[in-house]
């Protein structure tokens, strides 16, 4: 298996996103037809033909409380979230051992997300193969890790995360904050699943997603591709390049 080889499961991720991306997010065809539906058993002869129907289910309304995950003492600079990422129990049911700290200084030219740290990262971020695949886009653009911010949406590896339901999570509130503390000038996000966090459809062209709207202010945004998907199919790599080129040189 050659380095830049994704796992299966990453395979499948990028499967989906390949159809998402070609616009295909449904099966169609000309007749509904039920899958679960079990075959019919002929009617036996000389029986009248009794209708039953099963009366409606009653309609019931979900009322879903949002999650605060910031609280009332939200962290108010950028050491003091590092602290509280690594050490604040409500991020997730699992603990504190095993998260990873974002890096990077404050107002950088650009502030970089990516969903979860690697399956392989222990004491930073992109550790691993996405790790060699972002390094060397920096070195292609010319930049450096120590001038980006890097920071995950989530704070431990999750294999598959759903951006709607992080947001109903309350992860939402906590990414705006971290931006705020940060202040970039751009940000680069890695991952469709982050759209939603940003106030985006994530069934929206990546391509249309231009801003966020910030403190006042917009600020211009670039959603890309997971690293995952690239290393699976890497004809992504050269549309993300000519994204970049567009987005930065245009």
């Amino acid at each position: 298996m050659s380095q830049l080889q994704a796992p299966f499961p990453a395979q499948i991720r990028a499967a989906f996103e390949w159809w998402q991306e070609a616009g295909v997010d449904l099966e169609y065809a000309d007749d509904a037809t039920d899958w679960l539906a079990q075959e019919a058993s002929p009617e036996p002869t000389g029986l009248k033909e009794v209708s039953s129907k099963a009366p409606a289910p009653a309609e019931v309304t979900i009322v879903e409380k949002k999650i605060d995950l910031l609280g009332d003492n939200p962290p108010q600079d950028l050491a003091a979230f590092r602290e509280w990422w690594l050490s604040e129990p409500a991020l997730d049911q699992v603990g504190i051992r095993g998260r990873i700290a974002p890096t990077g200084p404050a107002n950088p030219d650009f502030m970089v997300l990516v969903v979860t740290p690697e399956e392989s990262d222990r004491q930073s971020l992109l550790s691993g193969p996405q790790g060699e695949l972002f390094d060397g886009f920096l070195r292609a653009s010319g930049l450096k890790r120590s001038e980006i911010y890097l920071a995950s949406i989530l704070p431990r590896h999750m294999p598959i995360v759903d951006g709607t339901a992080l947001t109903s999570a309350g992860y939402d509130k906590v990414l705006m904050h971290h931006i705020s503390l940060v202040s970039p000038k751009r940000l680069l996000a890695f991952g469709r699943n982050i759209s939603p966090l940003l106030g985006h459809d994530a069934a929206h062209e990546t391509t249309n997603l231009e801003n966020v709207n910030h403190d006042g202010r917009k600020l211009p945004l670039m959603v890309a591709q997971g690293l995952d998907s690239m290393m699976a199919m890497p004809r992504l790599k050269a549309r993300f390049w000519r994204k970049w080129l567009d987005w930065t040189e245009g």
